[in-house]
């Protein structure tokens, strides 16, 4: 009996699937997924202009971790922000963290919608006691190459949004 229990302890049982080290096919990577890809069309180094086509600051978006986060970088005069970008496989959702020099923090989640990527979450309203805004950031990709940033506040829950901040972002030559 102890030679049948030696035998079966690492085989699997009739119906399983063995491992991919034991069956010799290699394991795919953990981001693979064309969900993951998504936001790719923002990797790069940027130069960030206003609607009038004013610099206003410079940005760069590297992929880390295998492929799995997008890390940004944001610098304008003084001021500087980062972000981590996440593809949640679990919830089937993007997720971005970012915080700045000023002390914010903002988290916002979403995913692509008709070729858009769109974040959204909520925030504390400083001038306001037990106040939320809530904020949504739609990243556009051009035919120009370049990449479209809107930035929309409401404190209406929606029914009226303030532009925040926009933006275009140029690749760096």
């Amino acid at each position: 009996m102890a030679t049948l229990f030696a035998l079966s302890a690492g085989t699997p049982a009739l119906g399983e699937t063995p491992p991919a080290a034991a069956s010799g096919a290699p394991k795919p990577p953990a981001c693979a997924v064309p969900a993951n890809r998504q936001f790719d069309f923002w990797l790069g180094d940027w130069e960030v202009r206003d609607p009038a086509g004013k610099l206003v600051g410079e940005n760069r978006i590297v992929s880390l971790h295998d492929g799995c986060v997008l890390f940004e970088n944001y610098r304008a005069g003084k001021f500087s922000g980062s972000s981590l970008n996440v593809y949640d496989t679990d919830r089937k959702m993007w997720h971005q963290t970012w915080v700045d020099s000023g002390g914010s923090l903002l988290v916002i989640e979403g995913g692509l919608v008709d070729g858009k990527m769109i974040l959204a979450g909520e925030t504390i309203d400083p001038e306001k006691a037990g106040a939320k805004i809530d904020n949504r950031i739609t990243w556009q990709p051009l035919a120009d190459g370049r990449v479209r940033q809107l930035w929309e506040t409401t404190t209406d829950k929606g029914k009226s949004w303030t532009t925040a901040f926009a933006g275009y972002y140029a690749k760096k030559k």
